[in-house]
């Protein structure tokens, strides 16, 4: 061993390098907490929102088909040969954006009796039509043959969302600044500052006075039906902006 490794080895020795590191981070800690920045004063959450109106444009009509039978395999082949031939007819008029068509759901249950014992099956199978071309889905439902038009429902389509997206935004930012201003006269300041901002969009279905389905006729076995008359109501589009400023 040296004689610089045995110097340090030695107890005092230790004392004094452990004292010198302790006075030397305690020395740092005080320098960066007298340099570390204050903490933001007059500072003040908010909020805001902007809608704008918008006529759905997106139309899904949901066909379904239920059969019963005394066991599973004989209810899910009837449902599957229901499903193909609607599908055939309805693929004759699809239209990409305008009218897709797909599959929906497809479930076989057992019936129960009063002995709580299996006594027969049940099954459900659907297909939805859905784009923009209301009369193109209506025409098409009312063809498929052995399904009944069992639900219609409005949305909104994602080109007509975005054309409206930018305006509500424009709404929202404007209502937070108005209020950052306010806010900051309010308190005897004369400006602001952002200093962190959050900004949301979500869309939701105006509630109509008037059933938006004007009429459905009740499709009986064989029978023709007739295409239904559908009205689409609105959607609101609208952006949130929340975060928070500096008064000075």
């Amino acid at each position: 061993m040296s004689k610089l490794s045995k110097q340090l080895s030695r107890p005092w020795v230790k004392s004094v390098v452990a004292a010198t590191a302790l006075a030397c981070a305690s020395g740092a800690w005080a320098q960066n907490a007298a340099t570390a920045p204050a903490q933001p004063a007059n500072v003040v959450q908010l909020s805001a929102e902007g809608s704008v109106d918008v006529v759905q444009d997106l139309l899904t009509a949901t066909l379904s088909a239920t059969r019963e039978g005394r066991d599973a395999a004989t209810v899910q082949s009837q449902l599957q040969k229901v499903v193909e031939a609607a599908m055939a007819v309805t693929k004759r008029s699809a239209q990409p954006g305008q009218m897709d068509v797909s599959t929906g759901s497809f479930g076989i249950y057992p019936r129960y009796g009063k002995d709580n014992k299996v006594e027969g099956w049940q099954g459900r199978a659907e297909i939805l039509l859905q784009g923009r071309d209301f009369a193109r889905i209506t025409q098409t439902a009312a063809q498929v043959q052995d399904m009944t038009l069992s639900q219609v429902g409005f949305g909104l389509s994602r080109e007509a969302r975005e054309k409206v997206e930018g305006e509500a935004q424009a709404k929202a930012i404007e209502q937070f600044k108005q209020r950052a201003s306010t806010l900051s006269k309010s308190f005897g300041f004369a400006n602001y500052s952002l200093r962190e901002v959050n900004v949301s969009s979500s869309d939701t279905s105006v509630p109509m006075p008037r059933p938006r389905m004007m009429a459905m006729s009740a499709k009986a076995a064989g029978a023709e039906m007739d295409a239904v008359s559908v009205e689409a109501g609105k959607a609101q589009v609208m952006v949130h902006v929340s975060g928070s400023v500096q008064m000075y």
